[in-house]
């Protein structure tokens, strides 16, 4: 018999089914990430896609791993350890630890198109961040604080501090991300 193939989950519909499983408001959401109820009806309906910041604090507020959130759902078990690639409208990530789930270590391939910045959502979670720019030049704002960061560089800050990050040069970066939460 023909196996059937796993449909693959939206994350915003993942976000959808797991809230209301747990009967848990978007006010409450809202109030526990401070992201605008509009950006979080635009999550679950899939009309727009959260970066990795927003997807930690949104599991936070829903107490389940994050993992579940990032991951993609897989075609079979062996696929399980393929890495994956999201898109969202300036950056892309790809997980470097696909079978992270229930650790507090997670490590990112981000690539960020020319003069681009994540639009739209300053993020902010809990723990620690470690960047370190593989290619290109990039510009991480903590707090009220702009560090310009090129090729070979790095910076470890304190993620609960709100941050963006944007790239300031012509051609795309590419960053190896390191985020730790607790």
């Amino acid at each position: 018999m023909a196996r059937k193939k796993d449909t693959l989950v939206p994350v915003g519909k993942k976000i959808k089914q797991v809230r209301t499983r747990q009967k848990i408001s978007l006010d409450y959401i809202a109030n526990e990430t401070g992201f605008a109820l509009d950006y979080l009806k635009n999550l679950e309906a899939g009309k727009a896609i959260p970066p990795v910041g927003a997807l930690l604090q949104i599991a936070r507020a829903l107490k389940i791993d994050s993992t579940l959130l990032l991951k993609e759902e897989e075609e079979s078990i062996s696929s399980r350890k393929q890495e994956y690639t999201k898109r969202t409208a300036n950056y892309a990530y790809q997980t470097l630890t696909p079978d992270a789930e229930n650790k507090h270590l997670k490590a990112f391939r981000v690539t960020v198109d020319p003069q681009q910045d994540h639009e739209g959502v300053g993020y902010q979670h809990e723990g620690e961040e470690f960047t370190y720019v593989l290619s290109g030049q990039i510009e991480i704002i903590v707090g009220d604080h702009v560090n310009t960061l090129y090729e070979g560089e790095s910076l470890h800050f304190n993620s609960g501090v709100k941050h963006n990050l944007r790239n300031i040069g012509d051609k795309q970066a590419e960053l190896l991300v390191v985020i730790y939460s607790s």
